[in-house]
């Protein structure tokens, strides 16, 4: 009987406070929502730099293969603004890998990690950064264009700003 009380109050808890975060997140104890969005749009650059696919099991596509890349990262105008770098594992093949990478920027870096699709938009979590990115939070969508190129719509979360560096903390 004593178990039984113990998780009905643990239930009612967790209850009330998934309720009053869902109300208010500040009064629930959480963080408090993002104060500061902002929306960075790049262009990856597969065309030219580094591109290596690593080809480990089965000869061609296969689970498993490694694909390295070091590329120019580009704004929307396509001038050059910084590096797009990672690695991808193969996980279906000609569907979806799962990836790693970090953009660095002039003012910092931000990384990503998720599983990115071959042919369509992946969300990709922002896992971390560095100098103005320092801990922002997010998601990048990740679009495949025709001429070889990755359109990345960074949706990026700051809780906090710090206003003499402008980097988020």
């Amino acid at each position: 009987m004593t178990h039984s009380i113990i998780l009905a109050i643990v239930v009612v808890i967790a209850t009330t406070q998934t309720a009053a975060w869902a109300q208010s997140p500040a009064k629930a104890g959480s963080e408090a929502p993002p104060q500061d969005k902002t929306i960075l749009v790049t262009i990856a650059d597969a065309r030219s730099g580094i591109a290596q696919w690593v080809d480990l099991g089965e000869p061609g596509d296969s689970p498993g293969d490694i694909f390295v890349f070091d590329q120019p990262l580009l704004n929307s105008n396509h001038e050059p603004i910084g590096k797009n770098s990672g690695f991808c594992i193969r996980t279906l093949p000609g569907k979806f890998s799962e990836c790693q990478w970090t953009l660095t920027l002039a003012d910092g870096t931000i990384t990503v990690a998720g599983q990115e699709s071959d042919t369509r938009t992946s969300m990709v979590p922002v896992i971390g950064g560095s100098g103005r990115y320092l801990m922002v939070r997010g998601v990048m969508a990740t679009t495949p264009n025709v001429d070889k190129t990755f359109t990345q719509i960074l949706t990026l979360y700051c809780f906090r700003q710090d206003r003499s560096t402008g980097a988020c903390q």
